[in-house]
């Protein structure tokens, strides 16, 4: 009874009979039929013009924006808990030819403007200094947390301000969006995001994320960029095939409010021991190693976060079975 991480959930079926029909003699790269449609519906989608690239992985989509937002000699502000800064193997200083993650505190790894300019206002503007480009933020955070549309209109306007360009990682934007009931274009651009990182993979995707820019200035250098860092697949209709059957009849979103509501039946179960709110498909949990012990004994996998912490993630797929075992363990802990 897998509670590790959604990444290793299966490919929906409706995902993999895309692929299945797209497997015909077609043009390679991104210059088929289905990669070409992308622009067309992400821009419905978000009710805005938007230039969509499709890559392999969420580093990918996460570096190459920060790439296209930030010089080598500049910086971008993230949580000191971000993806990009603890699980990306130092890929963004790659990508970006050594710029610098400038990193700020805020609770449940969520960043407020206050956060952020705590960060850039220690910061001389002199040449001896590493100065502020782009801000990052991960909607859901890496514990689960959401941003909700005012949240990230506060952090937009703080951009705009300043003159710095604002990057989302939404690896679980699915989650996140389930989560606040809004609608995808007012949790990003309505909110001054300049480009989205939109996650799939962990969602019902094989191999396919999308890097969503809604100011299209940075589209074309974009794609150079994905090219020389080896991620311009030469059959890139079976990722572009993945994310139109993701987009169809919203199964993004059905599939993020299934796993979020496993995670809600967690959480209620969880009582006192949570160690977040949970607002997504995470759950953090206090346990003891003796505890933790006893639920793997018992059949339930996951992972050991921190000491005297577990992290349960649930996804689209969680057995509802397993989901009412694991919560029947925790209560009884």
């Amino acid at each position: 009874m897998r509670f590790f991480s959604d990444n290793a959930a299966p490919v929906h079926p409706r995902v993999m009979a895309a692929m299945a029909d797209v497997d015909v003699l077609d043009t390679a790269y991104d210059g088929d039929r289905w990669s070409q449609s992308l622009d067309a519906r992400l821009s419905e989608l978000f009710e805005t013009e938007v230039r969509a690239i499709w890559v392999p992985t969420g580093t990918a989509a996460n570096c190459l924006a920060l790439a296209a937002f930030c010089p080598p000699y500049g910086g971008v502000i993230c949580h000191r808990d971000a993806h990009i800064q603890n699980d990306e193997g130092g890929a963004p200083e790659f990508y970006t030819h050594g710029a610098k993650l400038m990193l700020a505190e805020g609770v449940g790894a969520k960043l407020t403007p206050a956060d952020i300019a705590a960060v850039a206002d220690a910061v001389a503007n002199d040449v001896h200094r590493v100065q502020p480009h782009a801000v990052s933020i991960t909607n859901a955070t890496e514990y689960g947390l959401v941003y909700r549309p005012d949240e990230v209109a506060a952090i937009g306007d703080l951009c705009r301000a300043r003159g710095w360009r604002f990057h989302m990682d939404g690896a679980r934007f699915a989650n996140a969006v389930a989560s606040v009931g809004c609608s995808p274009a007012d949790v990003t651009w309505r909110a001054g995001v300049d480009a989205l990182s939109f996650g799939f993979v962990k969602n019902g995707a094989m191999s396919a994320e999308a890097l969503v820019f809604f100011d299209a200035a940075h589209h074309d250098a974009t794609l150079r960029r994905r090219k020389r860092a080896g991620l311009l697949l030469s059959k890139g209709r079976y990722l572009a095939a993945q994310i139109l059957a993701m987009l169809e009849q919203d199964l993004w979103l059905d599939n993020g409010r299934a796993a979020n509501a496993g995670a809600a039946r967690l959480a209620a179960a969880a009582g006192d021991r949570l160690v977040h709110p949970v607002q997504a498909n995470e759950v953090f949990l206090r346990a003891t190693p003796d505890e933790a012990t006893a639920l793997r004994a018992a059949g339930f996998d996951f992972y050991d976060w921190a000491p005297g912490e577990v992290r349960l993630v649930t996804a689209w797929d969680t057995n509802p079975d397993h989901i009412a075992a694991l919560a029947t363990a925790i209560a009884g802990l």
